[in-house]
C-alpha cells in the first residue's frame, strides 16, 4: 500500500470527503511562510488594543513592514466568553473598541490581523475555545476582518483522528465564511500533522511543543530549546511544500529572559549568536517567523537579527523548499536548500560548547562544479570559482552560505 493510499484512507476514517482532501481553494493562502509579530511570549495575557495599535505602529516605523512581516498575531487570553447569541466577544476591558476596529487599524498600516482560539470547550489558558461552534466564530471572525487563525489543541483528545476532524471541521467553516482566512494547525506535532495539513485545510503545522527561552533543555523539564526545535523539525523537511509550512513556533530573538511563558521551563535567555541560529536555521527550513519581543524597544542587534534582507529571502524563496540535512553528528550539522536561480544555500551550525574550524565541500553535498559563495551574515561575497568553503564558527553559531 503507497503512502498516499494510505493516508487517502486514514483521511476517509476521519469523515473527510473527496474535495476536502484536496483542499486546493485554501492552498494559496499562505504561498510563502507567513511573517510577522505574536503577543503569547513575552506578554502572555497582558494584552490590549493599545499594545496592539503601537506594535503595528513600530512594525512599519522600523520597517519590518517593508521586510515583509505582515501579520500581528493576538494569541490566547483576548477572549471575553460568549453574549447572549453565542456569538464569541472579546475581553471589554482589554479590547474596549472591538477587534473590528482594530483590525481596521491594522489593516489601514498595509498588515494583517490574526487571532487564537482552540479544538476544544477551552483554550490552554482556559479561556473560551471554539469546538461546536466553528461555523458561528468563523462568521464572527470574517465580519471582523480576521487574516489568520491560529488553532491550538488543548483540552482535546490525544488521538490523530480525531485532531483531523477538528481542524477540518474549522478549515470548512473558515472557507464558508465568506473571507481568506489562513489556518495554522497547532498540535504540537505529536499527531503526525505534516502527513495531513494541507489535506484537511491547514496551510502550516507546527512541528513542536512551545518554544523556550534557551539554546536546549539542560533542566529537563520538558521545555524545548531552539537546537531542540531544530532537530525536531529536521527529518519532517520532505513534507514542506507551498501548501502547507512547518511551524517551528516563535522567534525567541531579543527576549533575552525577560520573563513571560518563554522564560518557563529552563528559558533564561540565550546569546545573540544564538538568535542568529535561530533566524537562520527557522529561514532555511521555511519556518513562518513570528516575532515575539518588545518592537517598541529593538536593540541594534535585534534589527541586525530580524531585519537581514538576504536571510529574510532564504525564507521566502519562491521554489518553497526546505533545507536537508546533510550531516548530523554530535557537534554539528550541515544543511543543504535548494533556492530559485539554480542557487542553494548551505548553512553550517557549530552545537559544540567550542569553536570549530568546518568544511562544506560542495560536490560532497550534491552540488557539483564551482561557485561564488557569499555569507548572509557578513553581506558579502567571500569566494568565486570555488569547490569547497572552510572557516571557523563560533559555539552555537551558523554560518549561511548562497552559492550559485
Amino acid at each position: 500500500m503507497t503512502h498516499k493510499v494510505l493516508l487517502s484512507l486514514l483521511l476517509s476514517a476521519a469523515g473527510l470527503s473527496a474535495n476536502a482532501q484536496s483542499a486546493t481553494s485554501r492552498s494559496q493562502l499562505c504561498p510563502t511562510p507567513p511573517m510577522g509579530w505574536m503577543t503569547w511570549n513575552l506578554f502572555k495575557g497582558d494584552i490590549n488594543e493599545q499594545l496592539i495599535r503601537e506594535t503595528a505602529d513600530a512594525m512599519v516605523s522600523e520597517g519590518l513592514a517593508a521586510a515583509g512581516y505582515k501579520y500581528i498575531f493576538i494569541d490566547d487570553l483576548w477572549q471575553g466568553g460568549r453574549d447572549i447569541h453565542n456569538n464569541i466577544i472579546p475581553d471589554p476591558q482589554k479590547f474596549p473598541s472591538g477587534i473590528k476596529a482594530l483590525a481596521d487599524y491594522v489593516h489601514s498600516k498595509g498588515l494583517k490581523l490574526g487571532i487564537y482560539s482552540d479544538a476544544a470547550q477551552l483554550t490552554c489558558a482556559g479561556a473560551t475555545a471554539s469546538l461546536g461552534f466553528e461555523e458561528q466564530d468563523a462568521r464572527t471572525f470574517a465580519s471582523w476582518g480576521i487574516d489568520y487563525l491560529k488553532y491550538d489543541y488543548c483540552n482535546a483528545p490525544e488521538d490523530s483522528a480525531t485532531a483531523r476532524q477538528r481542524y477540518h471541521a474549522m478549515a470548512t467553516a473558515l472557507q464558508k465564511s465568506g473571507r481568506d482566512i489562513a489556518l495554522g494547525v497547532c498540535e504540537w506535532g505529536q499527531r503526525q500533522a505534516e502527513e495531513w495539513c494541507a489535506q484537511v485545510g491547514g496551510q502550516l503545522w507546527r512541528t513542536s511543543y512551545d518554544v523556550r527561552d534557551m539554546w536546549k533543555d539542560v533542566v529537563k523539564q520538558g521545555g524545548m530549546g531552539i537546537l531542540d526545535i531544530i532537530n525536531v523539525t529536521a527529518p519532517l523537511a520532505s513534507y514542506v511544500n507551498h501548501t502547507q509550512w512547518p511551524d517551528m513556533d516563535m522567534l525567541v530573538v531579543g527576549l533575552r529572559g525577560k520573563g513571560g511563558p518563554s522564560s518557563d521551563l529552563g528559558g533564561t535567555g540565550c546569546s545573540d549568536t544564538e538568535y542568529q541560529t535561530q533566524m537562520s536555521m527557522w529561514c532555511m527550513m521555511s519556518s513562518p517567523l513570528a516575532m515575539t519581543n518588545d518592537l517598541r524597544k529593538l536593540t541594534p542587534a535585534d534589527r541586525r537579527i530580524l531585519l537581514n534582507p538576504e536571510i529574510i529571502a532564504i525564507n521566502q524563496d519562491s521554489l518553497g523548499l526546505a533545507a536537508q540535512r546533510k550531516v548530523f553528528n554530535n557537534d554539528y550539522q550541515i544543511y543543504v536548500r535548494k533556492l530559485t536561480g539554480g542557487r542553494h544555500a548551505i548553512a553550517l551550525l557549530n552545537t559544540a560548547d567550542k569553536p570549530l574550524t568546518l568544511t562544506a565541500d560542495f560536490a560532497a553535498l550534491g552540488i557539483e562544479g564551482k561557485h561564488q559563495v557569499r555569507d548572509v551574515w557578513q553581506h558579502k561575497q567571500i569566494a568565486s570559482n570555488a569547490k569547497r568553503w572552510k572557516g571557523r564558527v563560533k559555539p552555537h553559531e551558523t554560518i549561511v552560505l548562497v552559492i550559485e
